[in-house]
């Protein structure tokens, strides 16, 4: 992937119902470039699949959070797949650094986080976690071409 490939995949990230059209003006390039470039990225599995976040799902999980958990021993691809069987988790991450895996959570009261985060504290293997409540989130605004 080369630096046209990854400038790509950010316009994607910042607005994923741009145009081609859209997307040859913001990188300088042909629409034909960006539609053989996109096909290539999705045939490499670089783009594994594109998404729509509506009204409805904020609204059903308007309590959202981080959860940081820290995992004893080479327990993580149970600990995970336990995670992702909780309907309340939307996504689990493995990561680096103090914490082994991070957990986005949406719940649509604070009760109801509560509870997840008590289950996620009795899966076997859970030696600790930290919990983040996310307030507000911006998403980067597509770029206006000059």
């Amino acid at each position: 992937m080369d630096d046209t490939d990854q400038a790509l995949i950010a316009e994607l990230r910042r607005d994923g119902r741009a145009s081609l059209s859209e997307l040859a003006a913001r990188l300088g390039l042909a629409r034909a470039t960006v539609r053989v470039r996109m096909e290539r990225l999705q045939t490499a599995g670089e783009i594994v699949g594109f998404t729509v976040l509506t009204r409805g799902d904020v609204a059903s999980a308007p309590v959202r959070a981080l959860m940081m958990i820290a995992i004893e021993g080479r327990g993580a691809e149970k600990t995970m797949a336990r995670l992702s069987g909780i309907p309340a988790v939307q996504a689990v991450h493995s990561t680096n650094g103090r914490w082994d895996l991070i957990a986005e959570i949406g719940t649509a009261t604070l009760p109801d986080l509560d509870e997840v985060m008590f289950r996620v504290r009795e899966i076997d293997g859970v030696v600790t976690s930290e919990t983040n409540l996310l307030l507000s989130t911006r998403r980067a605004a597509p770029r206006k071409t000059v």
